[in-house]
């Protein structure tokens, strides 16, 4: 499947975003943005949401007839997934409704020796920071958390759920793309070396059954996968005409609608991307850093996060249908209220585009995963990496310039990796 970012978000949307911006004149007001602004929400999050319905029907077909073929299927499924929840997530941090039920769908990284077996000569056994480090739910019907017994002989939706950040633990990861992710490729065994997990798809099939328990496997891979489309359920509903998170934006006077916006721009540039899930694994060049770390799908899922960022501050959003749903974005109330930060900040934006379609192109082409890219010794990967890096920091601070312009005030989100590096830095 071709994604309509690709041709988009190198030229065309400035020039629809431009255009829409002189067919409007003075007239954008912050009220109009932060309406499209609930608008894009509301599409972006129904996209994800068929999406995830895809692979959900994937998954009941591996469930239903386990083969190769419908192994393929569902990890087809699962990457074609993943660009439309990542569009999404500048939506996160200017907003606590997406903040506080983020960590359902898209929690990483996690212990997956929760879930499932692992190699123990590369997971280890035992974890001094997680009790459930190698608890391996779907091997056990019982579960023992402190002074408390947990009945696991039945997996279901209810059940994986509670076990989310179980035992005061963020690593527990027990739903989301992620634990599906694990599921469907099992372990990268690979290091900074080629390839992605390889899990049998025998490992889900009752008669043919490779490393035990291949019935409940199936039956968590569908639990997290249901829940994965009820989450996302939750949030079109969070963003429809009535939903708290459309009601919350559009009650707040104009000044903090548009810092809400630009809060989750610069916090998901900077602190979130640029640091937690970048700078880190560029300083320990470590593989369990990396994002889609079981399927090696890292270099997709960074740049659809910074096409999305795009699109929310143009007010121009691909859709899975074709088309393009139009508006006002940020953007265009700057281009009169604050036009030389506009012009300032399109610039940096595009320049981090480039940069992580740079990433995006010498992943797909198959020459490096973005696993290797971090690795020790890899000047070509690391400078690919660090550029992206660089480009980001430098677009929050376009972020904050337009901010200072707009006269508005936000916290962007800081990082270790970025901020105080040494404190991150291996013996």
């Amino acid at each position: 499947m071709k994604f309509p970012w690709l041709g988009l978000m190198t030229g065309t949307a400035l020039t629809l975003s431009a255009a829409f911006s002189l067919a409007l004149g003075d007239t954008v007001t912050p009220k109009a943005v932060a309406t499209h602004y609930a608008d894009m929400a509301e599409a972006m999050y129904g996209d994800a949401r068929a999406a995830a319905a895809d692979l959900q029907k994937a998954v009941d077909a591996l469930v239903a007839k386990p083969s190769q073929e419908a192994l393929d299927a569902a990890r087809k499924a699962w990457v074609e997934s993943r660009p439309w929840y990542q569009q999404t997530e500048g939506f996160r941090f200017g907003n606590a409704i997406v903040d506080d039920w983020e960590g359902r769908v898209n929690a990483w990284p996690l212990d997956e020796g929760l879930i499932d077996y692992v190699n123990i000569a590369t997971y280890g056994e035992e974890s001094d920071e997680n009790v459930l480090y190698a608890a391996n739910v779907i091997a056990n019907p019982k579960l023992t958390i402190g002074t408390e017994t947990i009945d696991a002989s039945a997996i279901t939706p209810d059940l994986i759920k509670s076990l989310h950040e179980a035992a005061d633990s963020e690593a527990n990861v027990s739903v989301g793309y992620h634990a599906i992710e694990f599921l469907l490729w099992g372990q990268d065994l690979n290091g900074t070396g080629p390839g992605a997990g390889n899990r049998p798809y025998t490992d889900f099939d009752p008669v043919k059954c490779t490393n035990g328990n291949c019935e409940r496997r199936a039956a968590y891979l569908k639990s997290a996968t249901d829940l994965l489309v009820a989450d996302l359920d939750e949030m079109v509903a969070n963003w429809g005409p009535e939903g708290a998170a459309r009601k919350d934006v559009l009650s707040k006077p104009d000044a903090e609608a548009l810092a809400t916006i630009l809060t989750g721009l610069g916090s998901l540039s900077y602190g979130e991307l640029a640091g937690e899930r970048m700078k880190l694994g560029l300083i320990l060049h470590d593989p369990e850093e990396e994002h889609d770390c079981f399927s090696d799908n890292t270099h997709n899922s960074h740049y659809y996060d910074v096409a999305g960022m795009w699109s929310i501050y143009s007010g121009s959003v691909p859709r899975r249908d074709g088309t393009v749903l139009e508006g006002p974005g940020i953007q265009d109330y700057a281009a009169s209220a604050a036009p030389e930060a506009k012009t300032r900040l399109d610039g940096l934006m595009q320049d981090a585009l480039a940069r992580f379609k740079a990433i995006k192109d010498k992943g797909d082409s198959g020459a490096m995963a973005y696993d290797q890219m971090i690795g020790a010794g890899n000047a070509e990967g690391n400078a690919l990496v660090q550029a992206a890096i660089d480009s980001l920091v430098a677009q929050t601070r376009g972020i904050e310039a337009m901010v200072t312009a707009l006269d508005l005030k936000i916290k962007v989100e800081g990082s270790d990796s970025l901020d105080n590096p040494a404190a991150v830095q291996t013996p």
